[in-house]
């Protein structure tokens, strides 16, 4: 029995041809013997990742989806930039070999970079790992504790000034997230224009500190060593960081961030296991947070909202291409149900808030 996170055969339409990879690959990584066995990660809603197994050495491929794409978005060449460049002030990014700008060559941008081995949590712990309420409070401090690590790195020192704009960052997130979401509306979704003047008239300054901001950071997207479950030795999927406010980063977080009393319709959103016990609850999330990063967070209301409706966001943009027959992957056939589960959240939030 393996506990590392382990490819699957790959999804139908979405195949990748290793005629045309391997050459290009021995091409441009030294050393490369054999002929590469490909195979699919099954996470993963957005780019497209698979493992290229030589007999001596493996090889994560990145590549955007198939059909339709939100305009700057699925950038592979800024991905890997942000994986060489921030490796120096945050060692937890895999070293990233090739960037092919040749889109003639699979049909689009990629990129390759090293496998980091390890454990990948995603709804439930894999079999034959358990964690006592103890095991799971340090694993999770351990995750808040990385992510503390990621906005306290120098990203002037890294070479990564110009990531982003971040005067500004809270406004433009609100606008820009108002802005996609309805660009990627379909004639089911729901409306969010409640959520929406509530974001615009409880909008804070942004915080005088800006920061690396990952956007995506969840247990999926952390890798575990095997022989130390409660380590974390690797951060994925780079594809959002940009520059901004770290609270917004936090918002995030907590809105993929399913605790052990939300109510069943919640629960069958969860994609990590947040529910055990010994696992901190949102709020104690963010006062931990608090504590470790030395930010004050009076409320956490408008950021855990603002994180709701940009998961909407990413979720709608995905299930569009769904709706319009762009791919064919049937897990986002419901993407519509959780939408309308994430407008509820944020309503419930609203009204209960004292901002």
């Amino acid at each position: 029995m393996t506990l590392t996170d382990q490819s699957t055969g790959i999804r139908q339409g979405e195949e990748l041809d290793a005629a045309l990879i391997d050459p290009y690959l021995k091409a441009h990584i030294p050393g490369l013997e054999g002929t590469p066995r490909i195979s699919q990660f099954p996470g993963g809603a957005s780019n497209l990742t698979y493992l290229i197994e030589y007999p001596q050495r493996e090889f994560v491929l990145r590549r955007p989806p198939f059909g339709h794409k939100a305009k700057s978005a699925h950038d592979m060449g800024r991905e890997y930039r942000i994986l060489n460049q921030l490796n120096a002030g945050f060692p937890y990014c895999p070293k990233a070999y090739v960037h092919c700008t040749d889109e003639t060559l699979i049909g689009t941008e990629f990129y390759v970079m090293e496998r980091v081995e390890g454990i990948i949590l995603r709804a439930d712990l894999p079999e034959g790992l358990s964690l006592d309420e103890g095991q799971a409070r340090a694993l999770c401090h351990n995750f808040i504790d990385k992510l503390v690590e990621l906005h306290n790195v120098d990203y002037q020192a890294c070479g990564l000034g110009d990531l982003g704009k971040p005067e500004g960052y809270v406004q433009r997130q609100i606008a820009g997230w108002s802005d996609r979401y309805e660009k990627a509306r379909t004639p089911d979704a729901p409306a969010w224009e409640a959520v929406k003047a509530w974001l615009r008239e409880k909008m804070p300054a942004d915080h005088p500190t800006h920061a690396i901001v990952h956007n995506d950071y969840r247990f999926d997207n952390v890798i575990l060593d095997p022989r130390d479950p409660l380590k974390i030795i690797g951060v994925l999927d780079w594809e959002l960081t940009t520059l901004g406010d770290p609270l917004m980063d936090l918002g995030n977080t907590l809105a993929y961030w399913i605790q052990a009393d939300d109510p069943a319709p919640v629960q069958l959103m969860r994609r990590q296991p947040s529910h055990l016990p010994g696992m901190l609850g949102r709020q104690a999330f963010a006062d931990y947070y608090a504590e470790r990063s030395g930010i004050e967070i009076p409320s956490i209301d408008f950021y855990y909202t603002y994180g709701l409706f940009r998961l909407a966001g990413i979720v709608q943009q995905i299930y569009y291409r769904y709706f319009h027959g762009q791919t064919q992957d049937k897990r986002f056939a419901q993407f519509i149900q959780m939408n309308k589960l994430l407008e509820h959240m944020s309503l419930k939030v609203i009204d209960q808030s004292r901002l």
